[in-house]
């Protein structure tokens, strides 16, 4: 069975190479996007209702190279 492309945030940000607050960032900036790029995972969590968040790995990656490309300020939103 193959892995799932979905993983966390902590797994994220060391195969993406930056921070779990820069995930933070971009996802409120919204260079990544939810559903697309990541989505929330709340695995019964009691209220106050703060879920998880697991992100796409090879989507991610893809938009992350094409703002590079485009030349995008990615550098200036890193934390």
């Amino acid at each position: 069975m193959d892995k799932s492309p979905w993983v966390n945030e902590k797994e994220a940000s060391l195969s993406l190479g930056v921070s779990e607050e820069t995930l933070q960032k971009w996802r409120e900036v919204g260079y990544l996007k939810p559903g697309t790029h990541w989505r929330s995972c709340p695995n019964d969590q009691p209220v106050p209702w703060k879920p998880k968040v697991i992100y796409h790995l090879r989507w991610c990656k893809e938009i992350i190279e094409y703002w590079r490309e485009e030349d995008a300020p990615v550098s200036r939103l890193v934390a």
